[in-house]
């Protein structure tokens, strides 16, 4: 399908699970929304390898979750500009629409702002858990996804900027 701004999706994909992405060049951090799309849970973080395998493996999750959007962080600078990690994260979007497995490909894409979502991430996670490095290395990238569809999630409730 299309990119496509957040209020278009209550037409295109009016109920159902969203799945959020944070994607790295290293590792895609995976959320996803209750079907009621209140609350965001931190699914598992994907290490990336090679284009058609990990579209193969975002595909079976969308499949098997139900999923009816997906939301893609976008890494603004802090001045709202666009960047080239925007660039990258664009292309990402483009390659889903144009070489992903039909069910992935058919998704409506909507680009959220996640400015600040990992920093927020691993604050909370020292700040409220006190969890060590290394924990939060295997969690960070899922919990920032997370926090990209809270966002998102917020805006559709009206609630958010």
């Amino acid at each position: 399908m299309a990119v496509v701004e957040l209020v278009q999706l209550m037409t295109l994909a009016g109920t159902g699970r969203l799945m959020a992405l944070d994607v790295g060049s290293k590792t895609i951090g995976i959320a996803l929304s209750d079907v009621l799309r209140m609350l965001a849970t931190p699914l598992r973080t994907l290490k990336r390898g090679k284009l058609a395998a990990d579209l193969a493996e975002l595909d079976a999750l969308v499949c098997k979750e139900g999923v009816t959007a997906l939301i893609i962080g976008l890494p603004l600078n802090m001045d709202g500009t666009e960047g080239p990690r925007c660039q990258s994260v664009r292309q990402f979007a483009v390659n889903i629409a144009n070489h992903g497995p039909a069910v992935l490909a058919g998704l409506p894409i909507v680009f959220q702002d996640e400015r600040l979502s990992t920093a927020a991430v691993t604050r909370g996670m020292i700040d409220d858990y006190d969890m060590s490095r290394a924990k939060r290395a295997e969690r960070v990238d899922a919990a920032a996804a997370a926090w990209i569809l809270e966002s998102a999630l917020a805006r559709l409730r009206g609630s958010g900027d």
